[in-house]
């Protein structure tokens, strides 16, 4: 039995016509005919019941049609598997959170040079917990996140390797005045609290600013006005002026020269000095991820060759 013959039953089932389902075929009517009466043949059964003038198919027929839509779907799916299968072995995946998809990872990986930046690479970006998520489900073979020793990252250690890649530092910054002079600062604490657009609790930043700014020794009152899990939303309206906000150097850098709007808001004190990590399972991985991590490791980060 050939499956081009069921695809022949579920045209004849669609039109209940001979000529306009030989048509949809792309084969003459005659050569139609033929394969319906060969299916017919291999089922021993009649499928179409031709003794009126309205063609219909037989209570057989319509088993064999209900059969031919199953395989016909289950063929499909079994197709897109496949597919994915190659494209999962073909390709390098990346979960990255917000904050250094924007910035960080497109150099980084033309800085690893010609094989890596012409590798199929595949980047799903999005918030810290979506990331881990996502490594846990097997949906990437690489996580690029932040780190910090106080705010552990929520992946078995015992099933995970990292390599640190670069140093940032999380930042208080405040959009400035005509004079350069920021908008709210740290300083104004003693007197009164100061607006706070906040990385949400759950996210990497926010972990990390939780755990590091509550271990202080000063107090920080800090009134939240907003809160986010994207890092680009907090600086845009650290830039409009409507508080202060802790974000990645290396996303404020654009801002902070004399013609931009963005200044600190803190002496250096404030800052949260961070990791730029790379991070993947133990197990092996497929050939073209294995190789991609060769590159990394080949790569000395501390002193930039």
């Amino acid at each position: 039995m050939e499956t081009a013959w069921l695809a022949d039953l579920q045209a004849l089932a669609e039109t209940l016509n001979f000529s306009r389902a030989a048509e949809k075929r792309h084969i003459t009517q005659p050569a139609f005919g033929r394969r319906i009466k060969s299916l017919e043949d291999w089922c021993g059964s009649d499928l179409v019941d031709r003794s009126t003038h309205r063609l219909k198919l037989t209570p057989a027929g319509e088993a064999m049609l209900e059969a031919a839509n199953d395989i016909a779907a289950r063929l499909e799916r079994a197709g897109r598997d496949l597919a994915q299968m190659r494209a999962a072995t073909s390709t390098v995946t990346f979960a990255a959170t917000h904050a250094l998809s924007f910035i960080f990872f497109p150099g980084w990986i033309q800085g690893l040079g010609h094989e890596a930046s012409t590798m199929p690479i595949r980047l799903l970006s999005d918030n810290m917990n979506e990331c881990e998520r996502i490594m846990t489900e097997g949906r990437a073979q690489f996580l690029l996140c932040h780190d910090h020793q106080n705010s552990r990252i929520r992946l078995d250690r015992n099933a995970y390797r990292h390599v640190e890649l670069a140093s940032d530092r999380l930042i208080p910054v405040s959009g400035r005045d005509k004079h350069g002079h920021p908008l709210h600062s740290i300083s104004e604490a003693s007197d009164r609290a100061v607006p706070h657009l906040a990385f949400e609790e759950t996210s990497g930043m926010g972990r990390i600013l939780s755990s590091a700014l509550s271990s202080g020794t000063r107090p920080l009152p800090l009134s939240t006005v907003f809160t986010s899990h994207l890092a680009m939303a907090l600086k845009a309206l650290a830039m409009e002026g409507k508080g202060i906000a802790w974000i990645p150097e290396s996303l404020a850098a654009d801002e902070m020269g004399p013609s931009g709007r963005l200044t600190s808001s803190g002496s250096a004190d404030w800052a949260v000095d961070v990791k730029i990590v790379l991070i993947r399972p133990r197990a092996r991985m497929t050939d073209i991820a294995e190789n991609f991590w060769s590159l990394v490791q080949g790569k000395d980060w501390r002193s930039g060759r």
